[in-house]
């Protein structure tokens, strides 16, 4: 018994640890910040994402398009049944 106690002490510091070291990447303002100064170079490496993707291969286009409208039907659906 005693050893299973402190194997799940070892590992509830290690969740902490590893909680801590998360928060790190996820949490920051950092992620922010950087979309806010660099908004227009997003949007125009997107818009030249989107143009290659038409080129090479615009059946995935159909795709995302129709993904999107399915899960807009299923939000509006959400919102009527509430």
């Amino acid at each position: 018994m005693n050893s299973y106690e402190e194997e799940i002490i070892q590992l509830k510091e290690k969740i902490v640890d590893l909680e801590e070291k998360l928060k790190k990447y996820t949490n920051g303002n950092n992620h922010k910040n950087y979309y806010e100064k660099n908004k227009e170079i997003i949007i125009k490496k997107a818009n030249e994402n989107k143009k290659k993707l038409k080129e090479t291969n615009p059946e995935k286009i159909k795709e995302y398009a129709h993904r999107a409208y399915l899960k807009k039907k299923e939000k509006l659906n959400n919102k009527s049944e509430e």
